[in-house]
């Protein structure tokens, strides 16, 4: 999901953190998780113990794999897919991120079958306090330190320290605002995990394959004019404008630029996400659209919607457009948005 935090979100349009939320499963086994998936036994670490990462200006130290992952909403799926890529979704105990979609195969599908530990989330969409210690989890994982924030209702990194859990922010997350975030915080996530979880050289093959991925479609664009790309999430709003859900900087910025584009929004906001009216939007040549789902059940409609409200647009006039999800956002899968885009956007070059 995107990197805006609940305070800049329109809540009433359950948009970023609160469709994230999942339910508990009504056939639910220990935990309130589906039948049986949190009780298997977690599947073997290989790394070497005791592991000590500094997060956000933490020491975390791990004497083995943790067993009872849980992994908070944060409008995001970054931490979740991250685990499953690294195949140790058996560890997860509870899990409330969610997409809807996703370009990787069976990936929707196979979140959606993770447990949910029978979690309410609270009013700020996520893990309450009391919940959360009573999953008794030994490794919680957040988007943004707003996960471990107690204005919000949430267990802080004290609180969950003193039951034995450790706790993870993601990379560039230790604020609220994912601004600066590059394609390298995926990697940093995935070689985190890896070391955590002891399959260090499972998370440097992935980090490999992504890298060597990207460096071949930049390798086909690199020397073609840059488009000016809108980069929106469908069906959204988190300001008080008609166009408050596009990107502006971020790890948008920098999958565009691998892709062989250029956002045509960087100048229209300090912070991640720009708030447009619809006369800036109108005024502004967009070569192409890049329409981002998050819980969106029609995110194609929504971009050949948009394309008709504004004729005038080069990208309107070509119908160039791509709908993408999870791979546009923190996590290992950001090599498929780079492909995707520049496939889109430099099509000769293919």
């Amino acid at each position: 999901m995107p990197t805006p935090r609940p305070a800049a979100i329109a809540l009433a349009t359950l948009l970023c953190l609160a469709v994230g939320c999942s339910e508990a499963d009504s056939g639910s086994g220990a935990d309130g998780g589906k039948a049986g998936s949190a009780d298997k036994a977690p599947s073997a670490a290989r790394g070497t113990y005791p592991v000590t990462l500094k997060n956000c200006g933490r020491d975390q130290t791990f004497d083995k794999a943790p067993g009872r992952v849980v992994v908070m909403n944060g409008a995001s799926v970054a931490e979740v897919s991250t685990l499953l890529a690294l195949g140790q979704g058996d560890r997860i105990v509870a899990n409330q991120q969610t997409y809807g979609m996703s370009e990787v195969p069976g990936r929707a599908e196979e979140i959606k079958g993770l447990p949910t530990g029978g979690v309410k989330p609270n009013e700020a969409f996520d893990v309450p306090r009391e919940a959360m210690i009573g999953l008794r989890p030994d490794f919680v994982l957040s988007t943004t330190a707003y996960g471990f924030d107690s204005k919000n209702g949430f267990a802080t990194r004290e609180q969950l320290n003193e039951v034995g859990a450790r706790t993870y922010i993601s990379p560039e997350g230790c604020g609220q605002d994912n601004l600066n975030m590059t394609i390298d915080d995926s990697y940093t996530l995935l070689r985190d995990m890896g070391r955590i979880f002891g399959v260090e050289e499972k998370a440097e093959k992935l980090v490999a394959t992504e890298r060597q991925n990207i460096a071949d479609v930049a390798a086909k664009v690199g020397y073609a004019k840059k488009p000016k790309v809108m980069v929106i999430f469908s069906n959204m709003t988190m300001g008080g404008n008609d166009f408050s859900s596009v990107a502006a900087h971020g790890i948008y910025n920098d999958i565009l630029a691998k892709a062989g584009g250029s956002n045509a929004f960087a100048s229209a906001s300090k912070t991640s996400f720009a708030d447009l009216s619809k006369e800036k939007a109108a005024a502004t040549d967009v070569d192409a659209l890049v329409v981002v789902s998050y819980n969106d059940p029609a995110p194609t409609a929504y971009a050949k919607k948009l394309l008709k409200e504004f004729p005038q647009w080069p990208a309107a006039k070509k119908n160039k457009f791509v709908v993408l999800s999870d791979s546009m956002y923190l996590g290992p899968s950001n090599d498929m948005a780079v492909e995707k885009i520049a496939r889109m956007l430099h099509p000769d070059a293919f």
